[in-house]
């Protein structure tokens, strides 16, 4: 199947949005988004949704660090990588993408079904996931891209660091002290995500 034909999850941004626009990290009630994205969403043809504002793809984006040696893991997109509005040298701190419609599985929660099979598909990580949780939902209007997207951002924290990307034909990562992260060029999302979360735990 072509990328643009997948079925993806949605939910009609003045659905979303019926409280209020918000920019960045939005870190209150929670729990309240997580159920109106899983009472109101819909499965979209990619291609469809990648410029119609009026709905919003749903994104897990999860952070990984370990507690212990106090670093978090950053990758970027390199030369081979097939969407080229993703290559350049900024660095994403969130692993992950779209929910898919086959993630739909009965008496299953399908933001936790696509994040996870998100997660499997992107990294191998060698150790146990000690906690895992959402910690905020990032909206960004600044340029087209973003604002076609939410994301839904999730903090895994491992027993170890031993993390690598599995797609090493289009992507590099590795762990970063908080203090280095600072100093990577940053896309969108991992600067907003930096300011508003990171740099509160330092």
């Amino acid at each position: 199947m072509l990328k643009d034909d997948e079925q993806i999850l949605v939910v009609k941004s003045d659905i979303l949005f019926k409280d209020g626009v918000w920019q960045g990290l939005k870190t209150e009630n929670l729990d309240y988004y997580v159920d109106l994205i899983k009472n109101n969403c819909e499965f979209k043809r990619r291609g469809d949704m990648e410029t119609d504002n009026s709905y919003q793809q749903i994104i897990p984006y999860m952070i990984f660090s370990d507690p212990a040696a106090k670093k978090f893991f950053a990758y970027r997109y390199i030369n081979n990588a097939g969407e080229t509005r993703l290559i350049n040298n900024n660095y994403q701190l969130g692993v992950g993408g779209h929910i898919n419609k086959e993630d739909r599985i009965e008496d299953k929660n399908v933001l936790e079904q696509g994040m996870m099979r998100e997660w499997e598909e992107e990294v191998n990580f060698e150790g146990g996931i000690l906690q895992k949780k959402l910690v905020g939902i990032i909206n960004d209007d600044t340029n087209p891209v973003e604002e076609v997207h939410v994301g839904l951002v999730y903090h895994f924290m491992g027993d170890n660091e031993n993390i690598q990307i599995k797609e090493t034909d289009k992507m590099a990562g590795q762990m970063f002290f908080v203090e280095e992260i600072l100093k990577l060029p940053h896309s969108p999302w991992m600067n907003i995500v930096y300011k508003e979360y990171l740099s509160k735990l330092i």
